[in-house]
């Protein structure tokens, strides 16, 4: 399938399957299908290990997408609270804020994007909001962090019909969050009518029976609010990344419905967490075991099918070596001259790193 066959494809879906007003201009790149991007997994530090991941998610160039995950810290001492960027509790409350890890750390790429007004690669960061804990007090917080960087994010016009997909305004970073109830009272719901969406939702997926027909699992087409769907890799191989086999044609076949089933109704689609790295990576990079299928080669297969297949997000701890694989895939198909850019180095890690799940 060619670059412009998934181009002219994803076009024909927006326009008969959407709601109208849906498919923006042709210089953005915001409908479904139309690309497909590296995901940053779990970028931000896991204590004092690993504070680079946001840099290091930067430097492989835009568009990308970035995973924050998001906790609400109490301080028993002073009785503050404040949303912190971690994987989860218990915080010390020396984790970075999102304002400062994320939001600011930004600020020129995203102030030379608008200054340049050169709309062709928009959105050029996805936010992707992971939260591990959903206090009202907490995602109230976050709201009024997104307000406060509203001129910097796509939205769409709340109305009074939320099956009524309403047209994106595209700007340089699009938000993205989970499938949570709590969360669409906050993000939507509160939302007076004729106000400004600023983060959207994933579609709610069931996983009871994980190798389920895909209309099974995500029965649900876009809304105004819910425009995503968020997967484990567990529903295209069963078992996901720890017995996962030889790639088929039968899990390519696979990969394929449930992309195709998610463009269909007007959703982008994500997949995590596709890793192929030795235990002493694993270790030493702060990686999970659980999302690893063993080798690089192993992941490359998965890597490739799923930019085959048109998946928008593809979610990895291997930035820089997924970044640059997607670029010389996308650059094979629009030359047959071969083209690699020099490989990007991980930082060495100190001794003693820590293993995770």
């Amino acid at each position: 399938m060619t670059i412009g066959f998934r181009i002219q494809t994803a076009v024909l879906l927006a326009t008969v399957l959407l709601a109208p007003g849906l498919l923006l201009s042709e210089d953005t790149a915001i409908t479904p299908g139309t690309r497909s991007v590296m995901d940053a997994h779990n970028c931000y530090p896991y204590f004092e290990w690993w504070s680079d991941r946001i840099d290091r998610a930067l430097s492989t160039g835009r568009p990308l997408a970035v995973e924050q995950d998001l906790y609400w810290h109490n301080d028993k001492r002073t009785g503050r609270s404040w949303s912190v960027v971690t994987h989860g509790g218990p915080s010390s409350g020396n984790e970075p804020t999102m304002e400062a890890y994320f939001f600011e750390r930004i600020r020129p790429i995203v102030e030379r994007a608008l200054g340049e007004g050169n709309r062709r690669d928009w959105p050029l960061i996805t936010l992707n909001l992971d939260f591990k804990s959903e206090e009202p007090e907490h995602l109230a917080a976050v709201w009024a962090l997104l307000n406060k960087y509203r001129d910097w994010l796509t939205s769409a016009p709340r109305t009074s019909d939320a099956a009524a997909v309403q047209p994106l305004e595209v700007r340089p970073v699009l938000v993205l969050t989970g499938e949570s109830d709590d969360q669409e009272r906050i993000f939507y719901d509160r939302v007076p009518v004729g106000g400004r969406l600023l983060v959207f939702g994933a579609v709610h997926t069931h996983t009871e029976d994980p190798m389920a027909a895909p209309a099974m699992l995500e029965p649900e087409p876009a809304s105004n609010y819910r425009r995503w769907w968020n997967n484990p890799w567990k529903v295209v191989e069963k078992g996901g990344q720890p017995q996962a086999g030889e790639w088929t044609a039968a899990d390519n076949d696979r990969l394929r419905g449930l992309v195709e089933h998610a463009h269909s109704r007007g959703l982008w689609i994500r997949f995590y967490t596709l890793d192929g790295a030795s235990r002493e990576e694993l270790s030493c990079h702060g990686w999970f075991r659980s999302y690893n299928f063993g080798s690089l080669a192993s992941v490359q297969l998965r890597w490739k099918a799923a930019y085959a297949a048109g998946v928008d997000y593809i979610a990895s701890d291997q930035y820089e070596q997924l970044a640059e694989y997607l670029t010389n895939l996308a650059r094979s198909r629009l030359s047959s001259i071969p083209s690699r850019r020099p490989s990007q180095k991980l930082a060495a890690r100190p001794a003693g790193c820590p293993n995770l799940p």
